[in-house]
């Protein structure tokens, strides 16, 4: 599940948690899950991956990887990204183009101390995404993390990315394809809303 502290109350944030909400009530799986496209620089191409949105404050939206993965790396070097969610039981998608960026040191350091030791552990033990000879090995290491390493203690190597939405469309799916798609553009701190054809 997604946490929502202090929403912020313009429009298409409003429309967002309202579908988020039908969205719990039809018993959607995997609801937290949002995917992220990032730009990578050095090779010209763009990379998608889902991870899980864990908060929405205000009007950030906040999750959290490993700041040595390539993800970390795109936004570094090309911070603006696209977010998309789509939940199926309620047959809608929500895309989102924003500038991402990092959470503050103090932000992580309460957020992991609050997570499981599990959790803590992978994220302290695993390299994300660099090569490894088995998957054996991944295990080897995460459970020496879990013996031996302090699990309250954010890495340095780990956080939270945030971004806050200047672009939203909310696409809601219809039996013969007429869909429904509102779009929200963020000019001059102002949100500008329009209706465009499916």
């Amino acid at each position: 599940m997604t946490i929502f502290k202090n929403i912020n109350q313009e429009e298409p944030y409003i429309i967002f948690q309202d579908i988020y909400d039908d969205a719990v009530k039809a018993g959607q799986k995997e609801i937290e899950a949002i995917v992220i496209s990032s730009y990578c620089k050095d090779n010209s191409e763009v990379n998608s991956r889902f991870v899980n949105l864990k908060f929405i404050q205000n009007e950030e939206f906040i999750f959290f990887s490993n700041y040595e993965s390539p993800k970390a790396r795109h936004f570094e070097k090309h911070s603006q990204i696209t977010a998309l969610i789509y939940w199926n039981r309620i047959n809608t998608q929500i895309r989102m183009k924003a500038e991402i960026k990092k959470t503050s040191l103090d932000f992580n350091n309460k957020y992991f101390k609050n997570r499981s030791p599990e959790k803590n552990a992978l994220a302290i033990s695993s390299r994300q995404s660099e090569k490894i000879k088995s998957y054996d090995e991944v295990l080897k290491k995460y459970e020496q993390s879990l013996k031996n390493d302090d699990l309250s203690l954010c890495p340095n190597y780990w956080g939270g990315f945030t971004f806050a939405p200047y672009y939203f469309e909310f696409w809601q799916g219809h039996e013969l394809r007429i869909n429904s798609r509102l779009v929200f553009k963020k000019h001059n701190d102002e949100w500008k809303k329009s209706i465009i054809q499916p």
